[in-house]
């Protein structure tokens, strides 16, 4: 049974910054690409940031030059460093994580519960 669980978020001001983890724990083979996703209230969820197993990386526009996602292999950890926070990055922040399991040759999809944001004075 593959988990995730998140920490780090919580309550900053504007231009604050806070940093989430994301690790990852139960069997698997790999891990193809881990990332973080998140979902504001009213809207639908939206691609943040992602890290292959390789160690390429993606970022969403509306937060490159200010957030940095990175990964500890050796902890199945991925790490979220978000920095100059703005109000409209206030959201539930998701990670996710495709990996392969012992046993199948296909990845699969998992997601942890979240962790919520918030920018406001």
């Amino acid at each position: 049974q593959v988990q995730l669980v998140e920490s780090g978020g919580g309550l900053v001001q504007p231009g604050g910054s806070l940093r989430l983890s994301c690790a990852l724990s139960g069997r698997i083979v790999s891990i193809n690409a881990m990332g973080w996703y998140r979902q504001a209230p009213g809207k639908a969820r939206e691609l943040v940031a992602t890290i292959t197993g390789g160690g390429s990386t993606y970022y969403a526009d509306s937060v490159k030059g200010r957030f940095t996602i990175s990964r500890d292999n050796a902890k199945n950890t991925v790490y979220l460093q978000m920095n100059s926070l703005v109000p409209e990055d206030t959201a539930v922040y998701h990670c996710n994580a495709v990996v392969r399991s012992p046993g199948v040759t296909w990845t699969s999809s998992y997601w942890g519960q979240g962790t919520q944001v918030t920018v406001s004075f």
